[in-house]
């Protein structure tokens, strides 16, 4: 039999050649790479202060949530004779870790933006400490909007199941700690933390919206809520609702920056799915239902329902084909 190794060897060889030629090259593109992100009017980072990772952020996300449901999210066992020593411990980690990144923000805006100092060390401290001192508070309100979930539909067979596996609730809880961040000024970070929530469920809840207690969002996909959005108590939206701004001029960004775009939604109303509201100046009355598809930019009084006019259905029967 004919020994064929050497056409073998020959080919590995030009393999070989092939990519050191290819490699060759990476020089040459990495300095232009670089050259360009010193002489190119592209967006980069490159500072000696970071700003938060992703990662950063999913790891305090994830301690957030062993504190405010301790049990159920925590990374070994819970029970009554450790809980003192292990929440304990994730409270010391998570503050140590909070009081960092909100350092890193205010210091990243402090430097990029020119602004006059402001403590950064001391006020991410104490911000920090604002916050986690306001887990308990926090809990109280998430321990309401799970029992308005399970009271609310006859699919929950118990609490553990909204708390574990509800989409609804993972970003109403992300959104209640970046809430309190955001009203206590720290940039980026909460933006990040719902933008993370939005990623996983597909609800965007912007961490300026206020939002009360006994909130629940069913299945959840699509849900959008602005800035501006004032939510009252008691509250249940469905999939694909859109909570928004009317439609804004290309200048929007300085001109209407901080001004109410968003709707307000009072006390006990029901929006079912792909229903939209939108605007500043509007309200939706307390105990209201705004029924799906509904397209509303005008207030309604307390008591209202609102809904679409019932579309006219057109059924064929599909024709059969008979053999010859």
């Amino acid at each position: 039999m004919k020994d064929s190794s050497p056409i073998y060897d020959d080919a590995c060889r030009s393999e070989v050649e092939s990519q050191e030629q290819a490699r060759s090259k990476l020089p040459e593109i990495a300095e232009r790479i670089v050259d360009h992100c010193q002489n190119s009017p592209c967006y980069t980072h490159i500072d000696s202060e970071p700003i938060p990772s992703e990662g950063f952020v999913t790891g305090i996300i994830d301690m957030f949530r062993e504190l405010l449901f301790p049990g159920y999210f925590s990374r070994e066992k819970l029970d009554p004779v450790n809980m003192r020593y292990s929440l304990g411990q994730t409270v010391s980690k998570l503050f140590d870790l909070l009081a960092d990144l909100i350092t890193h923000n205010i210091r990243h805006d402090c430097l990029r933006y020119h602004q006059s100092c402001s403590g950064c060390e001391s006020q991410g401290h104490s911000i920090a400490l604002e916050v986690m001192d306001a887990i308990p508070e926090m809990r109280q309100t998430l321990a309401s909007d799970v029992r308005a979930a399970f009271e609310g539909d006859p699919a929950a067979k118990s609490h553990d199941e909204i708390i574990f596996s509800y989409p609804g609730l993972y970003a109403i809880s992300v959104y209640r700690v970046a809430h309190k961040l955001f009203k206590l000024g720290v940039p980026m970070l909460p933006r990040i933390m719902t933008e993370h929530a939005h990623s996983i469920t597909g609800i965007d809840i912007h961490p300026g919206a206020t939002i009360g207690g006994r909130f629940v969002i069913d299945h959840g996909t699509g849900v959008v809520i602005g800035e501006t959005t004032e939510i009252g108590s008691n509250v249940r939206i469905y999939q694909g609702v859109t909570l928004g701004a009317l439609s804004l001029p290309k200048d929007a960004g300085e001109k209407l920056r901080g001004k109410k775009r968003h709707p307000t939604i009072e006390d006990e109303v029901i929006i079912y799915s792909g229903a939209t509201v939108l605007g500043g100046d509007t309200v939706i009355g307390a105990r209201s239902v705004v029924g799906g598809n509904v397209w509303l930019t005008e207030s309604i009084p307390p008591d209202t329902t609102v809904m679409m006019e019932m579309p006219r259905l057109i059924i064929k029967e599909a024709r059969r084909q008979t053999g010859s």
